[in-house]
């Protein structure tokens, strides 16, 4: 009689008992559970952090060009009337760039592309202030760009709306 020693199984078996698997399948569930808000506030948190990025480089652009519009001015490469505020007239215009007359041996450009609004969901792009606009405005004059703000209304996780930033 051949016996096949698989199917004997000795005192001290092998395996998982159905106790044993619910068990360790409840923790997992639980794990899980605790796992996915964290895992949406790092990726609300990240977008955060990419609209503020977003934001200093789209600034810090427009401030460039002010400084460059100024000192070609002054340098008398550039002829200026007396309304004109300095400020480029779209974000499109710090793609693009420009040379001041002479200022810079190239056409110097202030953006590589324009940035995306990681939170505009409703594909409005981003809200544009003029020097002429009130610091608060949601209405473009259109005449320069002097700021940029996201159009979404949505509150971020320190509180504020993103709008306000």
């Amino acid at each position: 009689m051949n016996l096949d020693r698989r199917r004997i199984l000795p005192a001290g078996q092998r395996g998982l008992t159905l106790l044993e698997l619910i068990i360790a399948l409840v923790i997992l569930g639980i794990l899980a559970a605790a796992a996915l808000p964290m895992a949406e506030v790092a990726a609300t948190r990240s977008r955060e952090l990419e609209l503020r990025r977003s934001l200093r480089d789209m600034r810090s652009a427009i401030d460039a060009w002010k400084a460059d519009f100024d000192r070609a001015a002054e340098e008398k490469k550039i002829t200026t009337s007396i309304n004109e505020t300095g400020y480029p007239e779209s974000l499109e215009k710090l793609v693009e760039g420009n040379d001041w007359g002479g200022l810079y041996p190239y056409k110097r450009k202030y953006l590589r592309r324009i940035p995306t609004d990681p939170f505009d969901e409703y594909d409005e792009g981003w809200g544009m202030r003029s020097y002429k606009d009130d610091p608060d405005s949601t209405v473009y004059g259109g005449e320069d760009l002097y700021d940029v703000y996201s159009q979404s209304t949505r509150q971020a996780l320190d509180g504020t709306l993103y709008n306000t930033w």
